[in-house]
């Protein structure tokens, strides 16, 4: 696991939460509703099994998301993000749409495909639209 930042700073003890690699990902899924440690490694490819695993039971800890067993035999869960997990969203969506505006250069379809589809999923949940990033 990498070291903590261990600093009185809300970015570093942001960053100790959902700061490590593949951490925003998994937030991200949840978000777009995969739920199932088979999605996340369908979703993210290069994502380690066991780093996967550490990384969930990690966001469990800090109660960003729970786990929920649906089958004793074999062992399989479901994770969903908590009260505290979906306050994530705006920070999400700020990254989205920081994203959307400055890493699409010269792929107008490509974003306006991805601004669409994430918008959709957002206003789902409750959020207003991004700003529109032209």
């Amino acid at each position: 696991m990498p070291r903590a930042y261990n600093q009185s700073c809300p970015i570093a003890r942001t960053l100790d939460i959902v700061g490590d690699r593949w951490t925003l990902l998994i937030v991200r899924d949840l978000f777009l509703g995969r739920t199932r440690f088979k999605q996340f490694l369908a979703s993210s490819p290069g994502l380690p099994t066991k780093l996967l695993s550490d990384r969930l039971q990690k966001l469990e800890q800090q109660g960003v998301i729970e786990r929920s067993v649906y089958s004793q035999h074999p062992l399989r869960a479901e994770y969903r993000l908590t009260e505290e997990g979906h306050s994530l969203a705006p920070v999400i969506q700020a990254i989205v749409d920081w994203g959307l505006e400055h890493c699409f250069q010269g792929e107008p379809e490509v974003r306006d495909a991805i601004a669409s589809a994430v918008g959709g999923v957002m206003a789902a949940q409750g959020f207003p639209p991004s700003a529109p990033t032209d």
